[in-house]
């Protein structure tokens, strides 16, 4: 669908359009007339046609929100000229699939930018963590950014990194992040930054042989919002293992961080998801309540129980545990393990242990008994 107004601002929404001559001619007859384009989302986008705005090379200044998404797996770079170089007004920018190595230029322009959305990043993409930062600490009203890498960096580009800088970028109306990478460039770019205003964050990190993340976890230490953390979810389904923590917000829990790991393997799941949470999470003494589900049909059963009570090491001060219909078998052999060796300081406050779902059977029952006399 496409809209012109005369003399009045243009605004374009495409959306499966495939390559029809007629509706891209139109799209490219519209955003000729740079200095009325007010909005523009195209989904689906052909390489063709995004070919064909990138040869658009004057400024936009009406511009307030642009959303591309391209179908293909191998879209052309944006150059430095897109758009100009210049979108004083833009407020929304969202690139899905197509790669902006030389954003930064553009985004010296937009002030008034709010939301910043650039999913799927291909390699052709790739913004080093400094540069991000350096991007995004003159956003000041900047309160959404959401940055995911389709493919985890090279061994020489994760080797290549620089010292963090002695001072960092305060980004003071920022409300949401979503990031998808690999831990050394998570660990790069939040060395640069501060959020203290920060409500929600997810992160999912591609799986690897060590996670080790101080920097992470002094980025959860110093935001506000992570310093009244209630409860946790610990979930494994098929494709990612992730653990949710929340918090109270007015008369609902509210997930506040979230952290994930793009994993298939089982084994790999629990031993990555164990590195993450003891190297990430600092003590959270108000989290009292913690939850394993588990929603997969393929879980490998010979896991040695060290490193069920490796996942839990983190959460000292819980005092609820909860296991779920699926979890409950592989979790009790694990805290009977526990029992018999009768260390201390593994879940140290525990005061409630219940079953969700879930009849016990009598090896259940048997285990989960035996840690509770220990207790």
């Amino acid at each position: 669908m496409l809209d012109v107004w005369p003399a009045l601002p243009i605004v374009i929404n495409a959306l499966g359009m495939g390559s029809r001559p007629q509706a891209m001619a139109n799209i490219i007859t519209a955003l000729k007339q740079h200095n009325r384009v007010f909005k523009t989302s195209i989904w689906g986008m052909q390489n063709s046609l995004l070919k064909a705005f990138v040869t658009i090379k004057k400024p936009f200044p009406a511009l307030t929100s642009l959303t591309l998404e391209s179908n293909d797996t191998t879209a052309p770079v944006l150059p430095r000229s897109f758009l100009g170089g210049s979108a004083p007004r833009l407020r929304s920018l969202e690139l899905r699939s197509i790669p902006f190595p030389t954003l930064g230029k553009l985004l010296l322009s937009t002030g008034h930018l709010v939301t910043l959305r650039l999913w799927n990043i291909p390699r052709s993409g790739y913004i080093s963590p400094e540069a991000m930062a350096a991007c995004v600490s003159a956003l000041t009203r900047l309160k959404e950014l959401r940055l995911e890498y389709r493919f985890p960096r090279s061994h020489a580009e994760r080797e290549s990194r620089h010292p963090p800088p002695l001072t960092r970028a305060i980004l003071p109306a920022l409300t949401e992040v979503w990031f998808k990478c690999d831990s050394e460039y998570l660990e790069d770019f939040l060395a640069r930054i501060d959020a203290p205003r920060l409500d929600f964050t997810t992160i999912t990190l591609f799986n690897q042989l060590v996670f080790d993340t101080p920097l992470l976890r002094d980025f959860i230490g110093r935001t506000e919002a992570f310093n009244s953390l209630l409860q946790a979810h610990i979930f494994f389904s098929q494709s990612r293992v992730e653990v949710s923590l929340f918090r109270r917000k007015g008369t609902a829990d509210h997930r506040t961080l979230n952290l994930g790991i793009s994993c298939e393997a089982s084994d790999w799941q629990l031993s990555s998801l164990a590195q993450l949470c003891s190297s990430s999470l600092p003590p959270l003494p108000t989290l009292k309540r913690l939850e394993i589900l588990h929603d997969r049909r393929d879980w490998q059963e010979d896991m040695e129980n060290i490193q069920w009570l490796e996942l839990i090491r983190p959460f000292t001060f819980v005092k609820n545990l909860a296991l779920h219909e699926r979890s409950a078998p592989l979790v009790a052999p694990a805290l009977q393990k526990l029992a018999e060796e009768r260390v201390p300081e593994l879940l140290p406050a525990l005061r409630n242990l219940s079953c969700v779902g879930l009849k016990p059977s009598r090896p259940i029952e048997k285990a989960i008994a035996q840690f509770i006399a220990a207790r």
